[in-house]
């Protein structure tokens, strides 16, 4: 009897050791680089190592130079006031200018050409733009275009013996996937961090015009902006971009542009210098319960309500109409007007699409050329609840039209400790703003909420205002 246990604890053991041994063999054959090495008595040790020593030198250190001219005191232009402080003249012909530097980061993506891919707001508004190599080689890089909607630049240096990243598909990305983000924090150096893919398809977060964010814990920090999300085989998967931040540092919580949305903007950026961004035409707003129940739809679904159709846009030619739902773009399903702004607004004028609609209940679907974009429009309530929760918050147009710049926020505002200082506003709502007369136009036709994107600093993230 007592044999036959330890037959029965043996052979349990040794089954044990097989399947673990099995698992590590997949786990290697799926990732060379997690199980590669080997410790001074020849046992296997995890370490990613191997992969990092292949995609490290494709990814860069950013550093960016910016001239601004410093704006005078008005009372310069008061002449009693020059003549009473006795300010010389020649001090009203020779504005003061201030040279200012950020870091960032970025990632390489065709080693021949040279072609770097950063965020936009890494390099906006530079005017040199430095790219800092693994191995020490700095090169001044020549801005290709960018695509602001999606916060992509395009870079590219004149370089020999360039390594580049290899591209993944991001559309295979799953939750609960090993990823790696590799970046420059706080201008460190280069650093690694690793963790897993906590979410996909975050929108609605206010961070872009177009968003359909990877979120991750791995570590990323003021700096990261720009730098190259990994999978375990060393491929990249996403650009990391922004962080949720209450507190002004890492949470856990970072948001990663997927390779394959950036991708349609490099496409068009390396072959135009620009995006030419297609337009269906339409007003859409989130298919509610309250508006299913109204067009007698089924409980729970899903979809994007059509509230206004131009005339003559591309989606009146296809034969849209207002009330239409639309819960299916070229075989993907659409589950909020997000989701169908952003399976439109990436494809490029001319393309067709096919659109599947609800229409009095039952499905119809319309073929669309798209047409050359315009200022788009949203669809939101009008009152005055927004101006309410700016009370307090004193706002002016930043230089050359770049946002709106906070310059004061008094401590009893509802604002207070959400917006800071100097914090630079670029968009509401999801909309871009250049400035104040843009942000008070967003304004007026905006809910409650405000979803504000904010430049703080090296660090971009998202602020959200209620009443």
């Amino acid at each position: 009897m007592i044999n036959s246990l330890r037959q029965v604890h043996t052979s349990r053991s040794f089954l044990r050791k097989a399947l673990i041994f099995v698992c590590l063999v997949s786990l290697a054959q799926g990732s060379w680089a997690f199980f590669p090495t080997e410790d001074g008595e020849g046992r296997a040790l995890p370490s990613l190592a191997p992969m990092l020593k292949t995609v490290n030198p494709a990814v860069v250190n950013i550093s960016t130079y910016t001239t601004r001219t410093i704006r005078q005191n008005p009372l310069l232009n008061d002449p009693f006031f020059r003549r009473f402080f006795n300010v010389p003249e020649q001090q009203l012909q020779q504005p003061q200018q201030r040279r200012t530097q950020s870091a960032g980061s970025g990632v390489i993506i065709d080693a021949k050409k040279g072609i770097v891919l950063t965020n936009h707001h890494v390099i906006d508004g530079a005017n040199e733009i430095t790219v800092g190599m693994e191995d020490g080689r700095n090169y001044t890089a020549t801005l290709i275009g960018s695509d602001p909607d999606v916060d992509i630049a395009v870079l590219e240096i004149e370089a020999d013996e360039l390594t580049a990243v290899k591209l993944a598909d991001s559309e295979h990305l799953e939750v609960g996937d090993y990823v790696v983000a590799i970046g420059n924090p706080f201008g460190l150096g280069q650093t690694v961090t690793t963790g897993i893919v906590s979410a996909l398809g975050r929108t609605g977060l206010g961070i872009e015009g177009y968003e359909n964010f990877i979120q991750t814990d791995a570590s990323i920090n003021p700096g990261n902006s720009g730098g190259a999300l990994v999978n375990l085989r060393g491929e990249l998967v996403g650009v990391n971009t922004a962080i949720l931040a209450p507190s002004g540092g890492n949470v856990g919580i970072g948001f990663a542009i997927p390779i394959n949305m950036a991708k349609v903007s490099i496409d068009q950026i390396i072959e135009h210098g620009e995006v030419r961004r297609g337009q269906l035409g339409v007003v859409i707003q989130d298919l509610t319960p309250e508006l299913g129940d109204a067009f007698d739809l089924e409980k729970h679904q899903r979809g994007a309500v059509i509230a206004e159709v131009q005339p003559g846009s591309a989606a009146e030619k296809a034969g849209l109409k207002v009330g239409d739902v639309v819960i299916d773009v070229d075989g993907k399903d659409i589950q909020s007007s997000a989701q169908l702004r952003n399976a439109v607004g990436l494809k490029r004028v001319g393309d067709r699409i096919s659109v599947t609609v609800l229409r009095e209940g039952k499905r119809k679907t319309f073929k669309a050329r798209l047409a050359v974009a315009s200022d788009g429009k949203s669809l939101m309530a009008s009152n005055d609840i927004a101006s309410d929760i700016l009370k307090g918050v004193t706002l002016r147009d930043a230089e050359e039209r770049q946002g709106v710049l906070v310059t004061n926020v008094e401590r009893s505002a509802e604002a207070a400790g959400k917006l800071l200082r100097g914090d630079l506003i670029v968009s509401v709502n999801q909309r871009r703003v250049a400035d104040i007369e843009q942000f008070s136009e967003v304004l007026k036709v905006s809910k409650g909420r405000l979803l504000l994107r904010v430049l703080r600093g090296q660090m971009a993230l998202w602020v959200v205002l209620e009443p």
